[in-house]
């Protein structure tokens, strides 16, 4: 719940608690097994028509969200701007939220949302000459670039690390901005990323089919009684 809020606080949800997405989705799900489950079990034709119903409907939102997705993909860059940069203003704020913009920037090895300057957005790491943190003109150590021969993360290995010049910096931290590597990253493992939605896809394609096929089933049997 504590995470969660502060997630809120970094997000423009306008207040809304992201616990309840949880607790919706879970529900969706327990009624659609429950559905598919005893109506499969007690041969009950409403239930699996829900079912079947339900799931199409599902696919048909999940559809429509991969269209807008493509289609207001700009859109979409700018939320993610929008929230790296905001995670980089509460960095020092939250330990978790600390750790999650770590992990990301470590994984994606990249640094702020755009470029290492985003940092600048931080009270304890921008350039300003009021700024009286050791960590002034600095980034987190998940910016640096890692050495293979290095057991120890050195966490003050990003002190002054914007003081440099352009060539100096991209030999100590990572230049590229995280949205970018994204994108980079999403490129590369199209096919991937296309072929588990695909088989997602197929997968609840394949259970309407049997859901109206045992429906199929049922009423033929009745009918014969």
């Amino acid at each position: 719940q504590g995470v969660l809020s502060n997630i809120s606080s970094i997000t423009d949800l306008g207040g809304f608690d992201p616990v309840w997405l949880f607790l919706v989705v879970g529900g969706v799900m327990f009624i659609l097994g429950f559905a598919g489950c005893i109506g499969a079990l007690r041969e009950n034709t409403f239930l699996l028509k829900f079912f079947s119903v339900f799931l199409g409907i599902i696919f048909f939102l999940e559809l429509t969200a991969g269209v807008l997705a493509f289609v207001f993909k700009d859109w979409i860059k700018d939320q993610l701007y929008f929230f790296i940069n905001n995670n980089i203003r509460a960095y020092r704020d939250d330990i978790d939220l600390q750790n999650l913009i770590d992990f990301t920037q470590e994984y994606w090895q990249c640094c702020g949302a755009f470029g290492a300057d985003d940092w600048n957005l931080n009270i304890y790491f921008n350039c300003t000459d009021s700024n009286a943190s050791r960590e002034r003109c600095g980034v987190p150590f998940s910016c640096c670039t890692k050495d293979p021969a290095e057991d120890v993360i050195n966490t003050q290995c990003g002190y002054d690390a914007r003081q440099k010049p352009e060539v100096d910096q991209q030999i100590v931290i990572y230049t590229k901005g995280c949205v970018p590597q994204f994108e980079k990253w999403l490129q590369d493992n199209l096919t991937i990323v296309a072929g588990i939605f695909i088989g997602i896809a197929l997968l609840q394609i394949f259970g309407i089919c049997l859901a109206q096929n045992l429906v199929s089933d049922i009423e033929a049997v009745r009918a014969s009684w």
